[in-house]
């Protein structure tokens, strides 16, 4: 949604393609030597056009003409950042180049921000919370970091967030920072809490809890949209702390969650009464939990229960008993055939 696509090259090739067939038709067209030029266009439609470069291609035009670099750094351009070069993002080194950055091109107008683990500081956040007061969806990723930031001196953050995500690591424990930010999460409608199961090694290992589930929860009470991927200390007793006050939740993914048994899922049931959406891939779901649930109470649509180990038993009961699927993801299900 936030992508920016395309190339400015097949752009130009496109148009001359166009003019091209133009001139080529018998008794239509334009002289070979025609004035039309791309400069000739409206601005407004430049600046539509240089929306679907990267902020690479829009700092490589910018040099053709003062007019295409007032349009390249056109603040509407840098509404969306990604500042994760891992993640095809742009690399700001230093926290002053970050606070340019945001200054010169962004503004006010920043909506969509990125930001990998040695941008995340005080004064950058802090920046963020001052000044970027249209920032509405924010990523934080700490999924590479070794240690975290001193934040007992925070002062600010965004606070008309809609949207939150946050890459977790297995040895930084996230207290320090979400302690200050816990009184800014009341506008959060979706918050993405990703873990690192696909970096785990196979023998096994201590688990810790980086990440206060319990106080997210108890400050999040708009949450129409949670996502917990991954995270290895997970269990039914989180699950269980979102029933009793997310209850505006219309969407739970607890995939890669190993330790999700199902216990929590009644309580889940009675309380969420949106709750469409229950994406449980790879969960460690248990039969004697999952038969229990009142599924038939439930306004479920989507379900994914994908390499999960239900008994053919639980699977006949269950399924039959929901009443409104839409969506049915069961991949790698040992016992699911065709008479479901």
């Amino acid at each position: 949604m936030y992508g920016r696509k395309g190339s400015f090259l097949g752009v130009t090739q496109n148009l001359q393609r166009r003019l091209s067939a133009t001139v080529g038709h018998e008794g239509v067209g334009l002289p070979a030597t025609s004035n039309l030029r791309i400069t000739k266009l409206p601005e407004k439609l430049l600046l539509r056009i240089f929306s679907f470069l990267t902020h690479r291609e829009l700092c490589t035009i910018a040099r053709v003409s003062k007019q295409w670099r007032r349009l390249a750094y056109d603040e509407s351009q840098w509404s969306c950042l990604n500042l994760r070069p891992e993640h095809g993002g742009l690399s700001v080194p230093t926290v002053e180049d970050f606070l340019n950055l945001v200054n010169q091109r962004s503004g006010e107008g920043l909506r969509y921000l990125e930001l990998n683990s040695d941008l995340i500081t005080i004064p950058v956040l802090e920046e963020l919370g001052n000044k970027c007061t249209n920032l509405r969806y924010l990523t934080l990723d700490f999924s590479n970091a070794m240690q975290l930031h001193d934040f007992n001196d925070l002062m600010a953050f965004p606070g008309l967030l809609t949207y939150l995500c946050i890459c977790l690591s297995d040895v930084i424990f996230m207290e320090g920072l979400m302690r200050k930010i816990y009184p800014c999460l009341s506008s959060l409608e979706v918050l993405h809490l990703i873990g690192t199961f696909e970096r785990a090694a196979e023998e096994e290992e201590e688990i810790y809890e980086v990440v206060n589930i319990s106080k997210i929860r108890a400050h999040t009470p708009n949450l129409r949209v949670i996502n917990l991927y991954g995270i290895s200390f997970v269990d039914d007793s989180h699950v269980e702390l979102l029933a009793t006050n997310c209850l505006q939740l219309e969407c739970i993914a607890l995939n890669y969650c190993l330790n999700v048994k199902g216990a929590a899922f009644p309580l889940i049931i009675s309380n969420c009464k949106k709750l469409k959406t229950l994406l449980l891939c790879h969960c460690g779901l248990e039969d004697e939990y999952i038969m229990q649930v009142p599924w038939e109470n439930s306004q479920l649509c989507e379900l994914d229960i994908t390499s999960t180990e239900l008994s053919s038993e639980c699977l006949d009961s269950f399924l039959s008993r929901i009443p409104s699927f839409t969506y049915l993801a069961a991949g790698h299900t040992d016992f699911l055939n065709d008479k479901y």
